[in-house]
């Protein structure tokens, strides 16, 4: 009777355990109820004692997930796996997302603060009206350089990554948008180009740049400048920012042929399981000075007007960050190009990579 009973005990914490288990797992995956947000975001992308604050306020708890690439917050999403309450794509895979019914649309009478936005930065073509996506950054792609190896001043376009004196010191950001586009810029074309010749043409030209290329990375480049292991970078503006609080010998500049103008979006995925929680989130983050913490955090421009006025004057005056209209002109949004050119982005991106090799 005593091992028979030994035996139910042992069944019973077996059951239990598998049951917690299994909460958990479930928990961490992003599938448990109401009173859960699951937050699918860029890695360090937001200012974690947000999320602690949100938390407390809201009475909500929070999954948080990170990616690095838009293609692959995409995949994951579309394969339906866990149920994301929030993402935040950029420009194109939101205009992808869209046109693949992968985000829901808004319901603008429970978002508090879309007054707080720039218009400026509203009704954009990848999203028109604001229907499925709510700013969150933005910003440019360009140059970091480090004063100490180039002298300051000198570095204005994307042509003087050219410069033979720059041999083995130019580190590029691994991305096929971003190098193709450049490489399409210096020759002032569109960075959506779908000209076979002048994705063609870009190409030839980027290769006669691989005898300057140090490394092409991610993440790291920050790491690599700011210990000043290379003299230029090509990195997004909110990067630069970062690079510059931690090695005040490094500038920015937004080249003057033009450049990538990107934007951020908080938008509901389809499969949201509570929209309720998204909704609060999205409210939370319009907050002024909630914007204008995070904005500090990360470094990133905000195209909250509100939140600017919280920011310090020598940050919200910075040009480099903060562009002109003039120079807004001369910057491109990235569209989606779909799969074909998509591809072919991809493909001459490769064989940049084994040229250099």
């Amino acid at each position: 009777m005593k091992k028979l009973q030994t035996l139910f005990i042992g069944i019973c914490l077996i059951l239990l355990l598998l049951f917690f288990g299994v909460h958990t797992l479930e928990k961490t995956s992003g599938r448990t109820g109401t009173k859960v947000v699951n937050i699918y975001n860029w890695g360090d992308y937001i200012d974690p004692t947000l999320i602690d604050q949100f938390e407390k306020e809201s009475g909500y708890n929070v999954n948080y997930d990170t990616f690095d690439s838009n293609e692959a917050m995409f995949t994951k999403i579309e394969q339906g796996g866990t149920a994301y309450d929030i993402a935040i794509p950029s420009e194109y895979m939101i205009q992808k997302m869209i046109s693949q019914n992968l985000v829901l649309p808004l319901d603008k009478a429970k978002i508090k603060g879309l007054d707080n936005i720039n218009p400026q930065f509203l009704d954009q073509s990848f999203d028109p009206g604001n229907r499925y996506s709510v700013p969150y950054f933005w910003g440019t792609l360009g140059i970091a350089y480090n004063d100490k190896m180039v002298e300051e001043g000198t570095i204005t376009s994307w042509e003087d990554l050219w410069n033979p004196g720059l041999k083995n010191n130019v580190m590029l950001i691994d991305g096929a948008r971003e190098v193709m586009g450049l490489g399409l810029n210096s020759l002032g074309y569109s960075l959506n180009s779908k000209d076979n010749t002048q994705l063609q043409e870009a190409t030839s030209k980027l290769r006669k740049l691989t005898p300057n290329v140090k490394a092409i990375v991610a993440d790291e480049i920050k790491m690599y400048m700011e210990n000043e292991e290379s003299a230029v970078a090509v990195t997004f503006s909110g990067e630069a920012a970062d690079m510059m609080v931690e090695n005040e010998h490094i500038h920015y500049v937004i080249p003057e042929e033009g450049s990538n103008l990107w934007f951020d979006n908080l938008v509901i995925p389809k499969t949201a399981q509570n929209k309720k929680g998204a909704y609060a989130f999205i409210n939370f983050m319009l907050k002024p000075e909630h914007a204008a913490q995070n904005a500090e955090y990360i470094g990133y421009s905000t195209p909250n007007k509100a939140a600017m006025k919280l920011l310090p004057k020598k940050v919200t005056e910075d040009k480099q960050f903060y562009p002109s209209d003039k120079q807004l002109s001369r910057l491109e949004v990235y569209q989606d190009l779909g799969p074909k050119y998509l591809g072919i982005y991809n493909d001459l991106f490769l064989e940049l990579k084994m040229y250099r090799n």
